[in-house]
């Protein structure tokens, strides 16, 4: 593998190349890419961070982020683009991480479709981060290449950058059900009433929107309420297990305190 160079950017010429990377990656065409070219010179010049991967000279990735609440602690990693494979998402998001601990910073934060396994396996077994919230078509309608038109909904994961790197995959816990199983490419339904509940999602949802969009119309609405509801209700994502699906587990509630007992005399 070429060894990739990664810097922060600031010259207009290096956002233009972004902006047409972007183009590229989300097919949308240089007139309506991710994010305008004034926006990423708005972002670096107020310190934010604006990097990019670069192999033979060329540009092959780049990442995007800004300060964000709770003041002082966070970084909110807006968007990533990279060409697949070699590491190059890796890479970017080891250098994020290290610009952020270099200004004092203990998290980095980030959206990603719950739907698209790649990008769960990378986040939560690679990484280590954790999805602590769902947001329903958290952007609205998105006709690109990617998002085909379908809800944007979204999970809020959080990177903890004291963690040490990705913990390593336990062993998933006896009696886990199964809260939604891929079945020939569709969804079904099961129990999720057990402390651990094994969510599955679509082997590959961008070619499902393409190819039968009604079944991946059922997988958003079957996240969305099996990982939405399960979050809402407390649970904690623990894992992504063989690739394939979401481990998410049930924090005990509290034992309930003892009655007092009166005592008469």
């Amino acid at each position: 593998m070429t060894a990739l160079e990664l810097r922060e950017l600031h010259a207009i010429e290096d956002f233009e190349d972004i902006h047409r990377l972007y183009a590229d990656i989300w097919h949308t065409g240089t007139g309506s890419a991710p994010v305008p070219v004034e926006m990423m010179r708005a972002l670096s010049h107020g310190g934010n961070y604006v990097a990019g991967a670069y192999e033979n000279g060329r540009l092959v990735g780049a990442s995007l982020a800004f300060l964000a609440a709770p003041v002082g602690t966070t970084l909110h990693s807006h968007i990533t683009g990279t060409a697949m494979g070699r590491g190059i998402g890796l890479a970017l998001k080891l250098h994020q991480r290290q610009w952020a601990l270099d200004r004092g910073l203990s998290r980095i934060t980030w959206t990603y479709d719950p739907l698209v396994r790649r990008n769960a396996h990378f986040n939560l077994s690679k990484l280590g981060a954790r999805p602590e919230e769902y947001l329903p078509s958290f952007y609205g309608p998105m006709h690109d290449a990617i998002n085909g038109g379908d809800d944007t909904d979204r999970v809020l994961a959080a990177w903890d950058l004291s963690a040490g790197g990705a913990p390593p995959p336990g062993a998933l816990a006896a009696g886990a059900a199964h809260g939604l199983r891929d079945v020939d490419g569709h969804p079904r339904g099961g129990p999720a009433d057990s402390d651990t509940v094994l969510i599955d999602v679509p082997e590959d949802i961008e070619a499902l929107r393409r190819k039968d969009p009604a079944a991946a119309r059922a997988w958003r609405v079957a996240v969305r309420d099996t990982l939405g509801g399960l979050l809402a209700e407390g649970a904690r994502v623990t894992g992504f297990h063989n690739r394939t699906s979401y481990v998410l587990t049930r924090t005990p509630l509290p034992a309930a305190p003892a009655p007092l007992r009166s005592h008469q005399s």
